[in-house]
């Protein structure tokens, strides 16, 4: 079975990793909507929960999915390589190895917690002060117009940045699609798929509280 190997695991994660990076570059341009006015961001909104919205679901349900295996594929890893090397040996640390790579694992978990917290108040509404069902673009200005709750988005961002552009380019060097590289400068596809993801949803935050979002 491909899942016992260490390969199969890694396999996994880059096909996992795939999926919620096309479902974070589509959520990125979903959400930009809101620049263009409460009436476009609700008429996106109700397209998705309208007719057809088990596809919807279906893509939900596979996102879940594809979450867990990572995680849990992640976790193994991370427990094969301890038990491999359970003595840590002094070593430089090479060039190759970015801030990105290195806060990997903890970055990770911030995501997570970070993700439950964003379902419960933006997608659930049991953490929003005052939650409109149906109304994405009340939900989005209202919940993020507090400095405290902005600033935890922009703090999660900047973990989900980090993870995406190491994870975009280890997905695709998993599945052999890219070549290792000593330079982290050569990876221009997860540089620009990071960089659009994170900029992209950081300027909701920043526009709700500077005032271009209200």
């Amino acid at each position: 079975m491909i899942w016992r190997s260490t390969l199969g695991k890694k396999i996994v994660m880059g096909l996992t990793g795939l999926i919620m990076i096309a479902w974070l570059v589509l959520h990125t341009a979903g959400n930009l909507q809101a620049f263009a006015g409460p009436a476009k961001l609700n008429g996106y909104s109700a397209l998705l929960h309208g007719p057809g919205h088990e596809l919807l679901l279906l893509s939900r349900v596979i996102l879940l999915v594809a979450l867990a295996l990572h995680v849990l594929a992640a976790v193994q890893l991370t427990l094969l390589d301890r038990r491999a090397r359970p003595v840590a040996y002094a070593r430089k640390t090479p060039q190759a190895a970015t801030v990105a790579s290195r806060t990997l694992r903890w970055g990770g978990g911030l995501i997570l917690v970070f993700l439950v917290y964003h379902l419960m108040h933006l997608t659930w509404g049991t953490a929003h002060p005052d939650f409109v069902e149906a109304d994405p673009y009340h939900n989005l200005v209202v919940g993020l117009r507090r400095p405290g709750v902005a600033l935890f988005y922009l703090i999660g961002l900047v973990a989900v940045g980090l993870h995406l552009y190491h994870g975009a380019w280890a997905s695709l060097r998993s599945l052999g699609a890219a070549r290792p590289t000593p330079n982290p400068l050569h990876r221009p596809v997860a540089l620009v798929v990071a960089l659009g993801v994170w900029i992209g949803l950081s300027l909701i935050p920043v526009a709700v509280l500077v005032g271009w979002l209200k």
